[in-house]
């Protein structure tokens, strides 16, 4: 089981279609796959709306669970819950917040709005989260990402060591551009083991916690 809830196509910054990329995934072994591309509120629309016809599409065809979503980048913090909550009206199963990584000028504050929002699923590359913070994530069971990316890896072993002090549940994700970011099932254990967790930690980081995600969408819709 390969599951990945934070890539990217064309309709941002990647270089693949959606479709393109989820049968990519498809044949690297993913079970799951989630499109999410950078978005604000001017063209939260357009951008959800093509993300969702696309993995409607591969669900019905192809044996891979593709789900909508949408990575909240550069929102102001003081703007992330009503932009969450309107993703979420416009048809973005998930909604993950571009957290504060240390390699990219994210405003302050960013962390912790995306924590309190109930509309946030995912704090994507999170950088040097506070204790205060992993806590929050915690305790409004929002997931904290150890990613796969150049750059944003660096402080994977931070994140996962606050996380596991806290009580925060971890996901594993690629935040993937081009073909070439896609994961393959060793490659994400290595990603994982090299932030300083154990196997037993990485079997509940890809199969426990990603399966949850699912159960967690599949809920929603049924309600």
């Amino acid at each position: 089981m390969l599951s990945d809830f934070h890539t990217h196509t064309l309709l941002s910054d990647g270089s693949l279609s959606p479709l393109e990329l989820i049968y990519r995934s498809l044949s690297n072994s993913y079970t799951n796959i989630a499109i999410t591309d950078h978005a604000g509120l001017g063209y939260l629309d357009r951008v959800v709306r093509e993300i969702a016809s696309d993995c409607a599409l591969a669900r019905d065809k192809w044996s891979i669970n593709a789900i909508p979503g949408v990575e909240l980048t550069y929102v102001p913090p003081a703007a992330i819950h009503d932009v969450a909550r309107r993703a979420k009206e416009l048809g973005a199963w998930l909604v993950i917040v571009h957290g504060e990584t240390i390699v990219e000028p994210v405003e302050k504050g960013t962390n912790k709005a995306a924590l309190l929002c109930p509309y946030v699923d995912i704090l994507a590359h999170p950088g040097l989260i506070t204790k205060e913070e992993a806590q929050l994530a915690a305790s409004n069971g929002i997931y904290l990402e150890i990613s796969a990316r150049k750059g944003h890896s660096l402080t994977n072993g931070h994140v996962a060591r606050l996380a596991r002090e806290a009580g925060a549940k971890l996901l594993l994700n690629s935040d993937a551009h081009d073909p070439g970011d896609i994961m393959t099932p060793s490659f994400a254990r290595q990603i994982i083991a090299g932030a300083g967790l154990s196997e037993a930690q990485c079997d509940e980081i890809m199969i426990t916690n990603a399966q949850s995600v699912v159960d967690a969408l599949v809920d929603k819709k049924l309600r």
